[in-house]
């Protein structure tokens, strides 16, 4: 079968999204750009409808359902943000929606499902995996399932957030992207380098949650189950089927950060530039202050969503900004 081209699909998906999703902000920090030598560009996905890039993807994806499949309702399974997204485009569009989610999963988030109207099935990642929840809640249903990153509408989606950095800025010398199943990074890598071919991309996942990076440099699909990190939105056990290969194909690096670089980062976001940035939102910006890459020229960063609980912001607060 022919292999879609991803880069017209996210120039489809552009028109798509026009009027639906927000064109984000992009920021930059006076300070980082001294302390560091380079120019950097936040593109700021945390300002995103359900405070995240994820909307992008779930209304992408849900708006090219036939009327059959729009009748039939949908399922996800997530642990937050893309569990968000398509609660709240199915309730624009009129589709019945079931969302699979962990039962340690941020109570910010599950509110926020239910707010949508979505109805949630709860599982325990401790002793029930992913795909196990899914057969059990999805295997007797004629929902169409809705995955949170593979699947090539989900990815065109979240691929316009590259894109529209990329259109808005003359030069982008580095990308930098959160990875956990490999949407959004491939999605974005696809985009910038459709518009700048010289940009080096880079992903960034936690220490713990290291089998995108383990898969990058072995060229065969690594996994994690439940890794113990702060960033709940990139726990997902391993790339999927299609962004494997998408990100081999249009991803320069992968890099991990420690847990202390993802809060110190959501520290400088927060006190610095006044934005409040979930932990796996501020990876990109972890692995330049931890020094995990050395940035030059012009740098992107995703900051891919803002979904973070009160508890957990103040424990993160409450520790002082490093120098």
């Amino acid at each position: 079968m022919k292999r879609p081209d991803l880069f017209a699909r996210i120039l489809e998906a552009q028109k798509r999204l026009r009027g639906q999703a927000h064109v984000t902000p992009i920021m930059g920090s006076r300070t980082l750009n001294e302390s560091l030598g380079a120019r950097f560009h936040f593109k700021c996905e945390n300002l995103q409808r359900v405070g995240a890039f994820k909307f992008r993807g779930a209304y992408n994806a849900l708006s090219r359902l036939s009327p059959e499949e729009k009748r039939r309702g949908v399922v996800t399974i997530s642990s937050g943000n893309h569990a968000q997204a398509v609660a709240l485009v199915g309730r624009e569009l009129g589709m019945d929606t079931v969302v699979i989610m962990p039962v340690d999963a941020p109570e910010i988030k599950r509110k926020a499902v239910e707010g949508y109207g979505a109805r949630i099935a709860s599982y325990d990642p401790a002793t029930t995996s992913r795909d196990e929840a899914l057969r059990r809640v999805a295997g007797a249903d004629e929902r169409v399932f809705i995955p949170p990153f593979d699947h090539w509408d989900v990815i065109a989606g979240q691929g316009t957030a590259g894109l529209e950095l990329a259109q808005a800025v003359s030069n982008l010398d580095m990308l930098l992207v959160p990875c956990g199943g490999g949407g959004l990074l491939s999605g974005c890598a696809a985009a910038v380098k459709g518009l700048f071919p010289e940009c080096g991309v880079v992903g960034v996942e936690p220490e713990s949650a290291d089998d995108a990076t383990r898969s990058f440099r072995t060229g065969v699909l690594q996994e994690v189950h439940n890794p113990p990190t702060l960033a709940d939105g990139v726990r997902t056990p391993r790339l999927g089927e299609i962004t494997f290969p998408l990100i081999l194909r249009h991803v320069d690096h992968m890099t991990t950060v420690s847990e202390e670089a993802i809060r110190e980062a959501v520290r400088f976001l927060f006190y610095r530039m006044k934005l409040v940035v979930e932990p796996s939102g501020a990876l990109g910006l972890a692995a330049v202050l931890s020094g995990a890459v050395r940035p030059e020229g012009d740098v992107g960063i995703l900051l891919s969503g803002g979904n973070v609980d009160g508890p957990t912001m103040a424990a993160i607060l409450s520790e002082p900004l490093g120098p």
